[in-house]
């Protein structure tokens, strides 16, 4: 099928009045219907705001729209489209069913808006098959009207919508990224085309590609939360840890003013960027930032008497990367076990006067959230494989929560919604691997670090953190180099880079294995290690370390 997309949407190819739209601080998009100009307004900023997935602020410009002009159709295909978020697998069909249900059955449209409508009719049955269709169904309005850049958008992100998670090739998400990059060419200012970008390319090999775009989607849909984040899959994909930090400050911000001028609950923040910020903090050696957005999303749980997605993510990384083994209790109880949460901080960028409802009782506490409610399976998840690490000296011990993890496995099948059944399985090879190497069962410990690297190596690259905690080229490498061998561990260790470019804990091991083997990169993996720590708010062994390798090797 061509990838062209011809010159850019006119209203006079439609013979239609001009109605091009800044889409307000949204970017700018051409989207003529057959709507009178009231409620084309209104129409423009939902489905600008679509582009970028601010699915809230869409359906309530496009409901804006239906009540200016009850009998406007496409206003309600812009509803329906609220109901359905492909890259994030949710739907609610019943919702769209009923938004599209008002739409005039003898409607006076243009073939071209009758194209659209049936398109995403298609997408409300089988989830994968439904993706398929309106994907069908998108390809052929885009190749019907090739002048058409929401066309061509939206067909671009139908691709994106029809990639499954067990694909092994790259080529709807190339084509994808084919389409929109067309589309950016002719409208730099499209916030679709920059945002699926992104989600085209966003793995290390192919990041690269979609660095410009990421530079400037935050700049082309300011007002959006959403856009202010994505440009930090890329960052994060190439390791540019003060860019992935400023994004996610900015998404979390942007998030937090909506909710305030809004007077909604906290739970609609942007916690999915809170929990990016805590990772890429985490990275970057600032600690203490760290454990205060620990703090606030504690605080935010405490608030609501309910579970945060995210929440279990944020506690256990800052355990992993700070190794505060002592923190597993408080965070992740064991079922029926007294909770206790962190000595309260000063929140920041939080007020409690948006709070819905109050917790009914004084025990509950996050980690109480985390380890009671049925969506929180990865809370108990990583609960049990912190302890593994924490127990990993002893090889019984470790080996109970192995059993435990498997268990889970089996029971949620999809590890809460968002950990597959294959990551479950990573973390069990990794907590059993760890503890047969201390206990000095090395072959043992290798094979199975074996089976683990080679399992994660079979999952696409994380768009993002990842889920797993801890790398497993990166744990093997550590087993290897405590094993004294330098050569393989190093070999690890760049693979680790390479699906999680200019990671400090990789850098560091690397540096280390390499010093006996090729000073000269030695010397090259400590300084990018330092650079990765220039914000590191304490003096550790580590960094120490690294800069006496560098004195020494300038000195020789």
């Amino acid at each position: 099928m061509s990838l062209c997309v011809s010159a850019c949407l006119t209203a006079a190819a439609f013979a239609a009045p001009p109605q091009q739209s800044q889409g307000g601080a949204l970017g700018k998009i051409d989207f003529p219907t057959s709507g009178s100009r009231a409620a084309q307004e209104h129409f423009l900023r939902g489905v600008a705001a679509l582009h970028s997935f601010w699915y809230e602020e869409a359906l309530e410009a496009f409901q804006a729209a239906t009540k200016v002009e009850p009998g406007f159709a496409l206003g309600y295909w812009g509803e329906a489209m609220t109901h359905n978020h492909p890259l994030w697998n949710e739907q609610d069909a019943d919702a769209a069913r009923k938004a599209l249900a008002k739409i005039p059955a003898h409607a006076k449209l243009t073939p071209r808006e009758w194209a659209y409508i049936n398109a995403v009719k298609a997408l409300y049955g089988d989830k994968h098959a439904r993706n398929l269709a309106y994907a069908a169904a998108m390809e052929k309005l885009y190749k019907d009207y090739p002048e058409d850049l929401e066309a061509a958008s939206f067909y671009a992100l139908s691709l994106l919508g029809a990639v499954r998670p067990t694909d092994k090739g790259y080529r709807l998400q190339a084509q994808a990224g084919a389409i929109a990059l067309d589309v950016y060419a002719k409208n730099p200012n499209h916030p679709g085309a920059a945002h699926y970008i992104i989600h085209a390319f966003d793995d290390p090999e192919h990041a690269i590609i979609a660095l410009p775009a990421a530079r400037r989607y935050a700049e082309i849909a300011p007002d959006a939360h959403h856009a202010r984040h994505m440009p930090s899959h890329i960052f994060i994909q190439l390791g540019m840890w003060p860019e992935a930090a400023a994004s996610n400050e900015s998404s979390w911000a942007t998030s937090d003013a909506w909710v305030r001028r809004k007077n909604y609950s906290i739970e609609r923040r942007d916690y999915h960027s809170l929990s990016w910020l805590e990772y890429v903090y985490l990275q970057q050696g600032r600690i203490r930032e760290a454990e205060a957005q620990l703090a606030l999303m504690q605080k935010s749980v405490a608030e609501l008497g309910a579970p945060i997605r995210g929440a279990a993510y944020i506690y256990a990384v800052f355990i992993a990367e700070t190794e505060r083994w002592d923190l597993i209790e408080k965070l992740f109880p064991q079922p029926g076990a007294k909770s206790a949460s962190l000595p309260a901080q000063k929140e920041v960028g939080a007020d409690s006067c948006h709070v819905a409802a109050k917790p009914t009782t004084a025990s509950i506490t996050p980690a109480s959230l985390t380890a009671q409610s049925p969506r929180a399976t990865p809370g108990r998840l990583y609960g049990a494989y912190l302890r593994g690490l924490a127990a990993a000296k002893n090889m019984t011990e470790a080996d109970k929560y192995v059993a435990e993890m498997r268990v889970l496995r089996r029971e949620s099948g999809q590890g809460g919604g968002y950990l597959s059944p294959e990551m479950i399985e990573i973390m069990e090879l990794e907590v059993a691997a760890l503890a047969r190497a201390n206990a000095g069962k090395l072959e043992e410990a290798i094979e199975m670090l074996r089976r683990a690297t080679a399992l994660e190596e079979s999952l696409r690259p994380p768009s993002g953190p990842p889920d797993m905690i801890k790398p497993s080229h990166e744990l093997f490498g550590d087993v290897l180099l405590g094993a004294g061998r330098a050569e393989e561990a190093a070999a690890q260790f760049k693979t680790a880079l390479l699906r999680q470019p200019n990671r400090p804990r990789s850098l560091l091991g690397l540096a280390r294995a390499a010093k006996s083997t090729d000073p000269k990169l030695a010397a090259r993996a400590y300084s990018d290690y330092l650079r990765t720590q220039e914000r590191a708010d304490a003096r550790t062994a580590e960094l120490a370390e690294a800069r006496d390798y560098l004195k020494a090797a300038s000195a020789r």
